[in-house]
């Protein structure tokens, strides 16, 4: 087999992203019929290391064991790689890693939709008191609650929206229209007070 990916370029990636294993990112750069030249190699390492904080926190919404983090962030960085080279820079960069990401995230969730998962409000990234009183606390719990009964899409479209994305950014991102997304966030504002209600009762 051929090494794809020069010495100098693996170990840059093996040093920007720990997670992956070096077994695994050979049987990539061996196997693949992929071809990247140095300079697109250069530019794919500089666009991660710029990014992964959105590979990292899609892998926190919809993993919460850290050997699925873990897993689900190898994968996603393989699909990037494989994509790349097809990148052609009409979108943002963000844009086009959050669209593969999340791809790569929901396929993966539904596959293990048998297997309970768990969401962790620190991945939202949501403002909350450093030590909330009782109420709060019973509240927040309430949301994580209804916040691991969302589908993966609702799950998508809530991370977005934590990230202040506007309804034009988050349509773009997830294939939809901008309509769409108002119609679907404001189904998903009624399911998470509905839900938190109907826990508070």
């Amino acid at each position: 087999m051929r090494t794809i990916v020069g010495g100098l370029g693996l170990k840059r990636l093996l040093w920007l992203t720990p997670l992956l294993s070096t077994s695994t990112l050979s049987f990539l750069f061996d196997s693949s019929t992929l071809l990247m030249s140095v300079s697109l190699e250069k530019q794919f390492v500089a666009y991660l290391n710029q990014h992964q904080r959105i590979i990292h926190k899609v892998c926190g919404m919809y993993r919460h064991d850290s050997d699925d983090k873990k897993d689900l962030f190898q994968e996603i960085v393989i699909q990037l790689w494989k994509a790349f080279p097809n990148f052609r820079q009409e979108a943002k960069v963000s844009t086009w890693i959050y669209q593969i990401a999340l791809n790569v995230a929901i396929s993966d969730f539904r596959k293990e939709s048998r297997r309970p998962q768990k969401t962790s409000l620190d991945d939202l990234q949501i403002a909350i008191p450093t030590e909330p009183e009782p109420d709060t606390a019973e509240k927040l719990q309430q949301l994580y609650k209804a916040i691991e009964a969302l589908s993966a899409i609702e799950k998508a479209l809530l991370m977005l929206y934590f990230e202040e994305k506007n309804n034009e950014e988050i349509a773009e991102i997830m294939g939809i229209t901008p309509n769409n997304v108002r119609v679907k966030m404001t189904r998903i504002r009624e399911k998470l007070k509905n839900k938190v209600s109907q826990s508070a009762t």
